[in-house]
C-alpha cells in the first residue's frame, strides 16, 4: 500500500514534492487527470499512477482506498477542493493540500465536526502559504497571550511565481482583498491600505492583501483582527489600485480564460532550479492587544516552492507515522509553532 496519493503530481509545485519525497524513500502514488504526463513521471521515478478526474468519483475513491492520506496539489482550489475533501470524508482517509485561498480555508474549517467523525485530519496550506506564517502567527500569539490585532509583513527575495499560482490568483481576483474584523472576514478593495515596513535594508512599501493567514491565523490564535501585506514594486502598487477601476471588467469567465491562456503561452513553469535555491523570504509578524503590549518577531525562510516542498514532504511523513489529529486543523495546530524551525535556511528572530 502506497502510504499517500500526490493529485497533480505533475504540476510545477507537484513535481518538486515527487522529486523530494523520492529522495528521502517515500513512493507516494502519482495522480491527475493527465494519463500522458503520468505514465512519464511515473517512469521516471519507478512508482505507481491513477489516472482520473476528480468528476470520477468511482476512481477516486478507489484509489484513495489504496493509501492513508491523500496530497492535493491540483488548483485553483476554489474549483477541485471540495470534491477531494467531500471524497476523503466518504473513504476517511486525511487530507492535505497546498492551497492558499481564504475561501478552502473556511469551507473546509466548516468541516471539522464531519472530519472528526471520520476520524481524519484536513489540513490545507501545508505549503509555503501557510506553514511559516502560521507557524510565526502562533510564536507571537504565545509571546502575548492578550493579543488582539495581529500584522503579517512578507517580502520574497527573487524568486517568482509558478503557472499555476498565476491561474490561482486570476482565478480569485474578483474577490479582492480580504481582512479580518473582529472575529468576521471583510472585503476590502485592492490595495485597501499601503504602509512602510522595514524587513532589514530599510523601509519598503507593503500593500495588504488576502494572504491566507486572514483566515487561519484566526483559528490558530483566536486573535480576532488580522491583517496581512506583502512587499510589491511601485509599478505593481499602481496596478493594483487600478484594480479598482478596471477589476470588475476582467471578473468574468471569458476574460479569465484568455488571461490563463496567456500565462501557459508566455509565462515559463516556475523559478528555475538557480532562483529557488539562492532566495529566500522573510516575514515579520506583529501582534499587539488593548493595553498597549507589542511583540514582533521576524522569520527567514528559504523560497517559497522550495519551502513548499520541505514543509510538505515532512507533513506527509508525520501523518505516515500516525500524527494526524482529527478534524480542521492549521500547520501550528497539528504540529506547533516551532514546526518550521526544523528547515535547513529558517531563522526565527524575536526583534521586540
Amino acid at each position: 500500500m502506497g502510504n499517500f496519493l500526490i493529485y497533480g503530481s505533475y504540476g510545477y509545485t507537484g513535481q518538486l514534492i515527487v522529486d523530494l519525497a523520492t529522495k528521502e524513500g517515500m513512493r507516494p502514488i502519482l495522480a491527475g487527470r493527465d494519463e500522458n504526463r503520468l505514465r512519464a513521471q511515473a517512469g521516471n521515478y519507478g512508482l505507481e499512477y491513477r489516472a482520473f478526474s476528480l468528476g470520477e468519483t468511482d476512481k477516486l475513491d478507489a484509489a484513495l482506498l489504496e493509501v492513508d492520506a491523500v496530497l492535493h496539489c491540483a488548483g485553483p482550489f476554489v474549483h477541485t477542493y471540495r470534491q477531494m475533501a467531500e471524497a476523503c470524508l466518504r473513504t476517511k482517509r486525511h487530507y492535505v493540500d497546498i492551497s492558499g485561498e481564504i475561501p478552502g480555508f473556511e469551507a473546509l474549517a466548516g468541516l471539522d465536526e464531519q472530519a472528526k467523525t471520520a476520524g481524519i485530519m484536513l489540513l490545507p496550506g501545508g505549503g509555503f502559504d501557510v506553514v511559516p506564517s502560521d507557524c510565526l502567527a502562533a510564536h507571537v500569539k504565545r509571546r502575548l497571550p492578550s493579543a488582539t490585532h495581529f500584522r503579517l509583513y512578507l517580502r520574497g527575495i527573487g524568486g517568482g511565481f509558478s503557472r499555476g499560482t498565476a491561474k490561482s490568483a486570476i482565478e480569485n481576483m474578483h474577490r479582492q482583498g480580504m481582512i479580518r474584523r473582529e472575529g468576521k472576514l471583510v472585503r476590502v478593495p485592492p490595495a485597501w491600505s499601503i504602509r512602510e515596513q522595514d524587513f532589514g535594508r530599510g523601509a519598503v512599501k507593503v500593500v495588504s492583501v488576502g494572504w491566507g493567514d486572514v483566515s487561519t491565523a484566526y483559528y490558530s490564535t483566536g486573535i480576532p483582527n488580522i491583517e496581512t501585506y506583502f512587499h510589491f514594486p511601485n509599478t505593481a502598487i499602481g496596478l493594483l489600485k487600478s484594480m479598482r477601476v478596471i477589476g470588475p471588467l476582467l471578473y468574468n469567465r471569458p476574460m479569465k480564460n484568455l488571461l490563463k491562456a496567456c500565462i501557459d503561452a508566455f509565462f515559463p513553469p516556475g523559478p528555475s532550479d538557480e532562483k529557488r535555491t539562492s532566495r529566500f523570504a522573510i516575514l515579520i509578524a506583529e501582534a499587539t492587544d488593548q493595553n498597549g503590549g507589542r511583540v514582533v518577531s521576524k522569520l527567514r525562510t528559504p523560497e517559497g516552492y522550495t519551502c513548499t516542498a520541505l514543509t510538505i514532504v515532512e507533513i506527509m511523513k508525520r501523518i505516515s507515522s500516525g500524527e494526524a489529529k482529527p478534524g480542521f486543523q492549521t500547520p501550528s495546530l497539528a504540529y506547533g509553532a516551532d514546526f518550521i524551525l526544523q528547515f535547513d535556511g529558517v531563522q526565527r528572530e524575536d526583534l521586540s
